[in-house]
């Protein structure tokens, strides 16, 4: 994922958990707050100590990225997402994790409308 797209300071982190609005299902909660002045999209991932060990909690970190790359263009570019990973995605593959993703992007309204 380029620089362009990453969320990594804690400031940045705390600011859209606090004026941000969420939506959550059993695997994934996701946090947004809509920035007019970018031209894409960025993210943060957090994925807690509770999911397990440091080769997972990067598994999971690495399918969250690889679906983001593959749903980039579906995303509305104007906003900044964080996204918490909760216990049950341990035991997810990729496509599951972009199956889950896709149902609270669009729930969430934060996906693009196919014409």
């Amino acid at each position: 994922m380029k620089k362009a797209y990453r969320i990594k300071k804690n400031e940045e982190f705390q600011k859209i958990f606090k004026h941000g609005q969420s939506f959550a299902n059993r695997q994934l909660v996701v946090y947004y707050q809509k920035k007019s002045d970018q031209k894409h999209f960025r993210i943060g991932l957090s994925v807690s100590k509770k999911i397990g060990n440091a080769v997972l909690r990067n598994q999971v970190k690495r399918y969250l990225r690889q679906a983001f790359l593959e749903m980039e263009e579906e995303i509305r570019p104007d906003y900044d997402l964080v996204i918490i990973a909760r216990k049950p995605t341990n035991q997810m593959n990729l496509h599951e994790i972009k199956r889950s993703l896709t149902h609270v992007l669009k729930r969430s309204k934060l996906l693009i409308k196919k014409k």
